[in-house]
């Protein structure tokens, strides 16, 4: 706020007024060294100037006048000036005086003839109230301005509590207006609980003549959450006592949701590094496991007991194995298999197992869009998300109820959901008529082994691997819920730039005419690496074995008929990878293949063979086969 001249300037400004030339030109020479002096002979000329003239300060007016009366032109004086006013006159007219008083708001009454020394303090104390009244305005007017410009909710309370100045902003979220809320307390407002919290920061700001500060969280009518940062500010007078309490409410919703989602991002990259290790260690067993079976399985007798058995056993190893692909992706470490795929077909494709695997009890509807556009996406993994989408749909559902399948094309505009840029996307809904999901716990399904379902009935896992698969594909997964009412999970997947078959491939089958190579398998767990090499030699292969790296190198300088090297990645001493480099400088024409249970694609160079843990005999001998075709090149 700009001040007016006379508050920056030594002189101030005075109009004087009266319909003697004599008193005018004796004023004049009274003030005119310490002050602007303006005269006017009229009151009528007087009002013109006071219009024209803004910075005067104070007014010297003549009681008795032919045009207009002083105490007459002083109150209408009052409606273009805020000038101080002093009152001249020979008369004793009392009632002249009250009027003036009354109507004009004069601060000082002086008879004539004046005394100069008196009269001239009277203008100087005159024009010092009149820089403390303007003072007085500009603080008044920043403050109004801050308190009602600002987004946070400001108050002043005296020490009982009662609102004694606070902004609109405030007395809205009480419900009325400030003017309606001055003399209240908080209390009269809001709950007991929260009046009672509020109460007790403000004494403790109030003891401790010390802020204080607390972040307090309100649930809004419609079941969303706010955070308020509330500071209790005690006001101080020269002595030390508290005279006023000042509060600042700040709405940091923002911030606070922002902190949650890094806090809850640090523990998803710590929970997807756990994950990626335990995948790693399981997978290495499993391939034990399922190896074990499956040679167990083709050596036993023709007993149909026995034959269950392997067949169960091996059914509980691949439920495992679907455990860790579960894991994998969450972690981000499986290499997913992104092509272009028709979502519509791959939803059709699973009626028969979404049937079996939900029961009868639940009603599914599918509204699959017609011209569906293709999505980017790996589809044994989009399989897998729908499957863990339906499942919780069904569980959400207490009795009869509906679970709906819908597709359709969605155009994104930036901004317009978070963490997800604008383009052209596939959405799948998965939708039920259920329970709903509360708040608190909406807020959290996301996260890694998180469920309300009973020990032993959920992973946590499901909701967090459909968000990893959206997120590697390029897309997001958002939920609705209303409690009562039903919750409908939306799956974006990013479209995919060219048409291609979308289904997943086959099998491709063992070539029974394959090139018999001699292979050098080289991996740290004894129980992997026997499967390995049992596989190998069924096929035919010849197989040396190592334990570790170094004792592959010392075999790859003796043996120069080697064709091929499988190496396992994580090994301690020596990597898969800085073996296989090694081996590609000494022997640069080997075929190479790289087994891992978790490994990271962008950890592994271009022009190695990957194959996954657990693979069956069929994925092994494929990449065999390549892997000899390196040799042959």
């Amino acid at each position: 706020m700009t001040l007016p001249s006379e508050m920056t300037s030594t002189n101030g400004t005075i109009l004087v007024v009266d319909d003697e030339p004599d008193i005018l030109v004796a004023l004049e020479d009274l003030f005119e060294n310490d002050y602007r002096v303006l005269t006017a002979s009229s009151p009528l000329k007087a009002l013109e100037i006071l219009r024209h003239e803004p910075e005067v300060a104070i007014i010297i007016s003549d009681q008795r006048m032919p045009e207009m009366q002083g105490d007459e032109f002083l109150a209408k004086a009052r409606d273009v000036s805020d000038a101080e006013a002093i009152l001249l006159t020979g008369y004793a007219d009392l009632k002249a005086v009250i009027g003036a008083v009354n109507k004009g708001r004069i601060m000082a009454y002086v008879p004539k003839p004046w005394e100069p020394t008196a009269l001239s303090n009277m203008v100087a104390a005159a024009y010092q109230r009149r820089l403390l009244a303007r003072e007085l305005d500009t603080e008044r007017a920043l403050l109004h301005g801050l308190m009602e410009s600002t987004g946070d909710l400001i108050s002043f309370k005296d020490p009982e509590g009662r609102f004694v100045r606070l902004n609109a902003g405030k007395a809205r979220s009480l419900g009325g207006t400030a003017g309606d809320c001055l003399g209240h307390k908080e209390r009269d407002y809001i709950s007991p609980e929260r009046a009672t919290m509020i109460e007790e920061a403000e004494r403790r700001a109030i003891q401790a003549r010390q802020p204080d500060e607390v972040i307090e969280e309100r649930t809004l009518p419609d079941g969303k959450t706010q955070w308020f940062l509330i500071n209790h500010i005690p006001i101080l007078d020269d002595q030390g006592n508290v005279t006023n309490l000042a509060t600042i409410e700040r709405d940091i919703t923002e911030r606070k949701l922002m902190e949650l989602r890094l806090r809850q991002a640090d523990k998803m990259q710590a929970l997807g590094t756990l994950a990626g290790g335990v995948a790693h260690d399981f997978n290495n067993l499993l391939m034990a496991v399922l190896g074990s079976l499956d040679l167990a399985s083709r050596r036993a007798p023709d007993d149909p007991r026995l034959t269950r058995l392997l067949q169960n056993a091996t059914y509980a190893a691949e439920r495992g194995a679907s455990l860790t692909q579960r894991l994998l992706s969450f972690s981000r470490q499986r290499d997913l298999r992104l092509q272009a795929v028709d979502v519509n077909q791959v939803i059709t494709g699973m009626s028969d197992l979404l049937i079996r695997t939900l029961g009868g009890v639940i009603r599914i509807e599918k509204h699959l869009a017609d011209e569906l556009w293709t999505a980017m996406v790996d589809p044994d993994q989009l399989e897998l998300a729908i499957l863990n989408l339906c499942i919780n749909a069904r569980d959400a559902i207490t009795e009869s109820g509906v679970l709906t399948l819908s597709t359709r094309n969605e155009v994104v505009e930036e901004g317009r959901i978070n963490d997800l840029p604008g383009g052209d996307y596939v959405l799948i809904s998965v939708a039920d008529t259920g329970t709903g999901i509360p708040p608190e716990v909406l807020a959290r399904v996301l996260e890694p082994f998180f469920t309300t379902k009973e020990v032993g009935k959920g992973t946590g896992l499901g909701l967090p691997m459909v968000y990893g698969l959206a997120q590697q594909s390029g897309g997001t997964v958002t939920i609705h819920s209303t409690l009562g009412v039903g919750t409908t999970v939306e799956l974006y997947l990013s479209r995919a730039t060219e048409a291609q078959d979308g289904r997943p491939h086959e099998e491709q089958s063992i070539a029974l005419d394959a090139p018999k190579v001699r292979i050098l398998l080289v991996d740290d767990d004894a129980e992997v690496r026997t499967v390995t090499a049992a596989y190998l030699n069924e096929m035919g292969h010849r197989v040396v074995e190592a334990a570790d790296g170094s004792s592959a190198l010392d075999i790859l300088k003796t043996d120069d008929q080697l064709d091929v090297l499988i190496a396992d990645f994580a090994m301690p001493g020596m990597t898969g990878i800085e073996l296989a480099d090694k081996a590609r400088e000494a022997r640069p024409g080997l075929g190479i293949m790289v087994v891992t249970g978790y490994a990271d694609p962008k950890r592994v160079p271009d022009g190695y063979l990957m194959l996954h843990k657990p693979f069956t005999r069929a994925d092994l001998a494929v990449k065999v086969r390549e892997a000899a075709g390196q040799k042959q090149e």
